[in-house]
């Protein structure tokens, strides 16, 4: 088979289209081919360098995919080929073929193109874990999502408004129309607002329930500062920065904080599977009555990756990128 090559870490530029063999699937594991895969931030990592892949799993980059069953390894009852899913990776999803364990597909709706699909797994499952598994979202909470219009942060803002919560967002200005139409009902454009500042008023001074942080060390305060009493921080990546200069635990004690910090990708399978699960169960129908709604910035093709890695890098895109692999 084909799959996207990283020639050496550096550069999109380093991305190549070559070949690798054609994965077969063990005990309890589907072979599907890949119709549709999508850009992570964790992507880029890895192809500096950065973000090597849990032991055990491919080292072709890709977190998710979406395609129809091709084959299946014994023990595998529940799928047959030509199934549509689309579901989570540990690594693999640019390829033309990826082995997944069968607990971890997901069937795909009727209506949902395979493109729609492949942007459903990563970001939408990271988000519900954050908001329900870790974050305890509950109705009427109000919840600060940074990083609105990424690709987490879009689906986010719909888990939060179907949980009948309050979502408020962080983004540059070009992005507030696209996070409104989503459902936040207050958009700060953080290259000109004080976030920590503008909390106060749309909470009567009450503080935010619920923080879902990408950005790390420079917000760190500023979060703390945001929370209502008993509030909680979601802690989901550090693109800005990791090591905090300085910053009193009083302050998270003074207001009984919990601050979470959280990966997703080496998670246990067992964890993986329940959560997509849950996740499948709560979501799925809501994507097929309009609650829930994937968010596409773009779609290229696979031959496309580097531009397609520049474009998440450069900050371009809102939403998430998606690739269409070659039949």
């Amino acid at each position: 088979m084909r799959a996207v090559l990283v020639s050496e870490p550096g550069p999109p530029s380093n991305l190549t289209i070559g070949p690798v063999p054609t994965p077969d699937p063990g005990p309890d594991e589907v072979r599907v081919r890949v119709q549709a895969t999508a850009l992570n931030r964790a992507d880029t990592f890895q192809r500096k360098g950065h973000y090597p892949p849990p032991e055990g799993a491919s080292d072709i980059l890709g977190l998710e995919m979406a395609g129809t069953v091709d084959a299946t390894g014994p023990g595998v009852v529940d799928w047959s080929a030509g199934d549509r899913v689309c579901a989570l990776l540990s690594g693999g999803g640019y390829a033309e073929y990826a082995v997944v364990h069968k607990d971890l597909l997901m069937a795909l709706p009727p209506g949902l193109s395979m493109e729609e699909a492949a942007a459903i797994p990563e970001v939408f499952l990271t988000a519900f874990q954050a908001l329900h598994w870790l974050g305890d979202l509950g109705t009427g909470d109000h919840v600060l999502i940074h990083a609105g219009a990424s690709g987490v942060g879009t689906a986010a803002i719909q888990l939060t408004t179907a949980a009948e919560a309050h979502p408020y967002i962080t983004a540059s200005a070009p992005k507030h129309d696209l996070c409104r139409s989503l459902g936040a009902e207050a958009t700060i454009d953080y290259t000109t607002e004080d976030f920590a500042a503008q909390v106060p008023r749309l909470t009567d001074g009450q503080g935010v329930n619920l923080i879902l942080d990408f950005i790390g060390a420079p917000y760190v305060q500023g979060n703390i500062d945001s929370l209502a009493m008993d509030g909680r921080i979601i802690q989901l990546a550090t693109l800005g920065g990791a090591t905090v200069e300085q910053f009193s635990l009083r302050d998270l004690m003074a207001k009984r904080a919990r601050l979470i910090a959280t990966t997703l990708r080496s998670r246990s399978l067992a964890y993986k599977v329940k959560l997509t699960q849950d996740f499948a169960s709560y979501a799925m129908p809501r994507f097929v009555d309009g609650t829930l709604q994937p968010v596409i910035d773009s779609v290229m093709d696979w031959t496309d990756v580097a531009a397609a890695h520049q474009r998440m890098e450069n900050n371009e895109n809102a939403g998430k990128i998606v690739l269409r692999v070659a039949p």
